[in-house]
């Protein structure tokens, strides 16, 4: 979405203080963050409100991203092909647009960015305007939608990005995240995990950069997770840098779940390197950490297996919705896989981040 006008578009968004569930003491100064998790990430706090509902027939949850409309409602992508409209107080459904391929197939579809125009708004109850940038990790692909989910067009994806055995990269690992950075002019997209030939801990993001025909391929960049972990989501900030989500499962223990902020200043675009694989003069995305989702309090969440902190879950949407005073307003959503162990759960954070 058109980031330099996001924070003003979303002020409404997480107002109702009953459709969140928060702990904590009531005599809190004004702008001092409750519930940290580090010194620059607090959980202001959580709901399950939205977990195994339907909504006109549609199973709401394997929600996998999050965007800010241009009349301030919250978008939430199903990863099984349906894309809803949640008020951006109570998180209730209001609609929701079925989604698929150019064949009428089913998309497994897991980022989403809004692309609205220069006179973005609505009037009130009037058609949404701009077009709908879906991400889907099967083929790889970035196909461009109409506001009714009609497919207008799919963006140019590098060969080697693509699935086995057409590219390097494996099955449900491709394109997880997808954002616009400030100016409208670069999207950006973030690879799961690592391309095979490349270094195991290193994920590319692809950009593609707007033209008056549409979208061109632009730089390519390598961005190094921690050991064991994948890129879910990305999230641009207005002054360029990114949220970074890393998340990883084990079985019997949980999930990791790690927010990072990242820096495409300074590095090497890779799109001509073939093999990621320690090359001296690669420089990749600098990343510094801002918290690790296990050290905030549990805020008296449950989980339905087991997890090294119960409020966490499988985290795979995120979004920034405003700022309070010096931090960010950040939602992150799980997806459920619709799966009764797992839930569907929005967190409210605040984020600090330093220039």
């Amino acid at each position: 979405m058109r980031l330099r006008t996001l924070l003003a578009t979303t002020t409404a968004a997480l107002a109702a203080a009953g459709c969140l569930t928060a702990a904590g003491p009531a005599n809190a100064r004004p702008h001092e963050p409750r519930h940290a998790c580090s010194p620059s990430v607090s959980v202001d706090r959580f709901s399950d409100a939205l977990d195994k509902t339907t909504y006109g027939g549609t199973f709401v949850g394997n929600l996998s991203a999050l965007a800010v409309d241009g009349d301030g409602s919250l978008a939430a992508l199903s990863d099984r092909s349906a894309l809803f409209r949640l008020d951006a107080g109570s998180l209730e459904p209001e609609g929701v647009v079925p989604l698929a391929d150019e064949n009428g197939g089913a998309l497994d579809s897991e980022g989403l960015v809004i692309d609205l125009p220069r006179s973005r708004l609505r009037p009130s109850g009037g058609t949404p305007v701009g077009t709908l940038l879906v991400s889907s990790e099967t083929e790889p692909a970035v196909r461009r939608h109409a506001r009714d989910g009609r497919v207008l067009d799919r963006l140019p994806v590098p060969d080697a990005l693509k699935t086995a055995p057409a590219g390097r990269a494996r099955s449900n690992g491709t394109f997880e995240g997808l954002t616009l950075l400030p100016g409208g002019r670069t999207l950006l997209a973030s690879m799961e995990y690592a391309l095979t030939g490349d270094d195991a801990d290193t994920v590319r993001f692809q950009t593609w950069q707007r033209h008056r025909d549409g979208f061109r391929l632009g730089a390519q960049y390598a961005y190094r997770v921690d050991p064991g972990l994948g890129v879910p989501e990305v999230t641009a900030l207005p002054d360029g840098r990114l949220l970074v989500l890393e998340r990883g499962f084990t079985s019997g223990v949980g999930n990791t779940v790690r927010l990072y902020l990242a820096d495409l200043r300074r590095a090497t675009d890779t799109r001509g390197i073939e093999r990621l694989t320690g090359q001296p003069g690669v420089r990749p995305v600098g990343k510094t950490l801002l918290a690790d989702l296990v050290d905030c309090p549990s805020l008296g969440a449950t989980a339905g297996q087991p997890q090294p902190n119960p409020l966490l879950d499988n985290i795979e949407g995120m979004v920034i919705t405003g700022r309070a005073h010096d931090r960010l307003k950040v939602l992150l959503v799980s997806d459920d896989n619709q799966n009764g162990v797992q839930t569907t759960r929005f967190y409210a954070l605040r984020v600090r981040v330093r220039s």
